[in-house]
């Protein structure tokens, strides 16, 4: 069945940033979150990025008005009954998205499609917590996903051809290029990622260099665009540290266990850019 209304599950950073392009290239949304205080405060990032846009003329006032009221928010799963495909968006915790996943499956017919924006957890292991896993595929979006032009699509063991060209076909209409990647511990772009990340974290550990050192040489150096203790405060140090520990326990290597500072970051509360201090204060 086509794809009209998509459902997305969290207005955080990465779910706010899934519903602004859904809605800007014409699919109705349908954005929750676990209180109706977050999904407002998904609906005002969204709102701002999408003005953002319009000041940088890479749209018009009128596209964000109309893309801004196409987005319906809740605070509860029930408003997902309708969708025709639902992305969950929640933070890197297994047994909350296997929950997620497996009340969808209750609450929507039976032909919708369930993807999650997971960036590390078995497709294959979160299919299990429903009655389609043939419909469950991985889609994760880049951070900030309006500008970030990657989505990797994973296929769990039963995933179908139907729902994985349903999700590639959607991701192409969102301006993204896709990669497929198999359903490994990180799967690509975090297998690659996370290790580079974790290890400029020990650089500054072991006293190597200061943070701003460190993202000199990644941008000077290796010509990124952003530094990799930058890059972490981004995607949040507690997501970072959760991404480790499942490419610790799937591959059972402790060359991936994340760096005792990580760590200590994250005990402290200083998660990045989300808590407004991680390696940097914001």
């Amino acid at each position: 069945m086509p794809i009209q209304t998509l459902g997305v599950i969290g207005a955080g950073q990465m779910g706010s940033g899934i519903a602004h392009v859904a809605a800007l290239v014409g699919y109705d949304v349908v954005l929750t979150d676990v209180s109706t205080e977050m999904v407002e405060r998904g609906r005002k990032s969204i709102a701002d990025n999408l003005t953002r846009q319009v000041k940088k003329e890479k749209i018009t006032a009128a596209d964000a008005d109309a893309a801004l009221k196409r987005i319906k928010s809740a605070g509860e799963l029930d408003a997902h009954e309708a969708d025709d495909m639902v992305i969950e968006a929640a933070t890197e915790r297994l047994a909350l998205k296997q929950e997620i996943l497996g009340t969808l499956s209750r609450l929507t017919e039976p032909h919708v499609i369930l993807a999650s924006n997971t960036s590390s957890i078995s497709i294959t292991t979160l299919a299990a917590a429903t009655d389609r896993p043939e419909k469950v595929v991985g889609m994760h979006f880049m951070n900030p996903v309006p500008v970030m032009q990657l989505v990797e699509l994973i296929r769990g063991l039963q995933t179908s051809d139907e729902t994985f060209a349903a999700t590639k076909a959607l991701a192409e209409k969102m301006g993204k290029t896709t990669v497929v990647g198999r359903d490994m511990p990180g799967f690509i772009v975090n297998r690659i990622l996370m290790p580079y990340i974790n290890e400029a974290v020990y650089a500054l550990q072991d006293g190597v260099a200061e943070v701003e050192a460190i993202d000199t040489i990644a941008k000077l150096g290796f010509a990124h665009p952003m530094g990799p203790l930058a890059l972490a405060d981004l995607i949040g140090l507690d997501t970072c540290v959760a991404i480790m520990k499942v490419l610790q326990n799937g591959f059972g290597d402790d060359k991936y266990a994340p760096a005792p500072l990580l760590e200590e970051y994250v005990e402290q509360g200083k998660l990045g850019r989300k808590s407004r201090e991680g390696f940097y204060i914001y």
